[in-house]
C-alpha cells in the first residue's frame, strides 16, 4: 500500500513536518508557495518548490493563485499520480502522537441525532466548542447524540480530531479561546443526510474519495476546505460511503494567526454554510465521482455561493484526475 502525507508550508521545517518524515512506510510531500522557505528532499519527503510545480504537467498548477491555501492541491495530484492508496492531509503544526495509526476504513458506530448539521465535537468532549464551519446559528443548540453499535459502514474519509489547539473558528478564538483535550472514545460514522463540517488539519482519504480532494481557490483561506468538506460530504453518499470521526491522534502547536484577519476570512462561510448544505442536499448527482464534483460546483455557482471564475479551476482538476485515475 502506498501512502502518501500532503501539506503545504511556508516555514523552515517544522517539528510536526520532521515527525512525518519519519513515519515508516509513509512519504510526506510539502507543496512549496512563494513564500515558502526551501526544505531538502530526502528518500521519505519531496518538496515541491513552485518552479519545480510548473513543470509536473498538471493542467491545474496554471489555474491556481500563488499564497493560497489551494495550492496544496498540487500535491494531492502528485500523491495520485504516484501511485497512492491512501492520502493523509494535515498542516505543518499538527504534530502525531507517538501511536498515531491510519484508521481501517471501516466503522461499526453510527450516530444517530434528530438535528440535520452534527456537532461532533460535543460528543467528544463536555466543553462549549464546536468545529469550524459549522452554522454560528447553531452553536448554542443542545443536540442528543448517541452511538449506536451497527453493521459495519464504509467509511469514504476519516476526520481525526485534534487536541490543544482543535480545528475552531475566529468566533471560538475571540470569545473563549479554552484547548482542549477531546475524550478517548470509539470512531463513529456519520449517516447518510446529516452534515459536519470537517477540515484538512487530521483527515485521512481512502482512494475512492480522491475525486474530492478539491479545494477552491476563489475562496478565502480559511473557507477552502470547509466548503470542499461539505461538497464531499454529500458526493460520498452517491458512493455509498460514509464520512468518519476517530479520537484525536495529535495535537496542534499553532502557527502565528491575525484573528481578526482569519474572522474576515471566515465571514462567507458563515454566511453560506447553510444555503451550501442546502442547495447540496437538494440535488441529484450521478455516482459517477468526477460527473458529481463538477455538477456540485456548477450547482453552487448557479446560486451565487462561488464565482463563475472557479468552475474552470474545477474543470482543470477534473481533467488532471481523469489522465491520473482513468476514472
Amino acid at each position: 500500500m502506498k501512502k502518501f502525507i500532503v501539506i503545504t508550508t511556508i516555514n523552515e521545517k517544522t517539528r510536526a513536518l520532521a515527525a512525518y518524515e519519519q513515519k515508516q512506510g509513509w512519504h510526506t510531500i510539502v507543496v512549496g508557495d512563494k513564500k515558502s522557505k526551501p526544505l531538502e528532499s530526502g528518500d521519505h519527503l519531496t518538496f515541491l518548490p513552485v518552479d519545480d510545480q510548473q513543470k509536473l504537467g498538471f493542467g491545474l498548477v496554471n489555474r491556481l493563485p500563488f499564497n493560497h491555501y489551494a495550492r496544496k492541491n498540487i500535491g494531492y495530484l502528485y500523491a495520485m499520480r504516484a501511485g497512492a492508496d491512501i492520502i493523509y492531509d494535515t498542516d505543518d503544526d499538527n504534530i502525531p502522537y507517538p501511536d498515531w495509526e491510519p484508521e481501517a476504513f471501516k466503522c461499526s458506530n453510527l450516530i444517530r441525532c434528530p438535528d440535520d448539521f452534527i456537532n461532533i465535537y460535543s460528543h467528544f468532549s463536555s466543553d462549549y466548542i464546536w468545529p469550524r464551519g459549522f452554522p454560528l446559528d447553531l452553536i448554542s443548540r443542545r443536540q442528543t447524540i448517541v452511538a449506536e453499535k451497527s453493521s459495519p459502514v464504509n467509511i469514504g474519509v476519516w476526520q481525526g480530531l485534534t487536541d490543544k489547539e482543535p480545528d475552531v473558528d475566529a468566533v471560538y478564538r475571540l470569545v473563549i479561546n479554552k484547548p482542549v483535550t477531546f475524550e478517548r472514545k470509539p470512531s463513529v460514522a456519520l449517516p447518510v443526510g446529516k452534515f459536519c463540517p470537517f477540515n484538512s488539519q487530521n483527515t485521512l482519504w481512502s482512494k475512492e474519495a480522491f475525486p474530492f480532494l478539491y479545494l477552491p481557490s476563489t475562496v478565502g483561506f480559511r473557507t477552502t476546505d470547509i466548503y470542499r468538506g461539505y461538497i464531499a460530504q454529500r458526493l460520498l453518499w452517491t458512493r455509498g460511503l460514509h464520512l468518519g470521526f476517530h479520537q484525536a491522534c495529535g495535537f496542534q502547536e499553532r502557527n502565528p494567526h491575525e484573528l481578526m484577519d482569519d474572522f474576515k476570512d471566515e465571514i462567507e462561510s458563515f454566511l453560506n454554510i447553510k444555503q451550501i448544505a442546502a442547495v447540496l442536499r437538494q440535488s441529484e448527482f450521478p455516482d459517477h465521482p468526477l460527473d458529481g464534483l463538477s455538477m456540485a460546483f456548477q450547482r453552487l455557482q448557479a446560486h451565487r455561493l462561488v464565482p463563475v471564475d472557479e468552475l474552470s479551476g474545477v474543470a482543470a482538476w477534473l481533467d488532471d484526475c481523469h489522465r491520473i485515475l482513468g476514472v
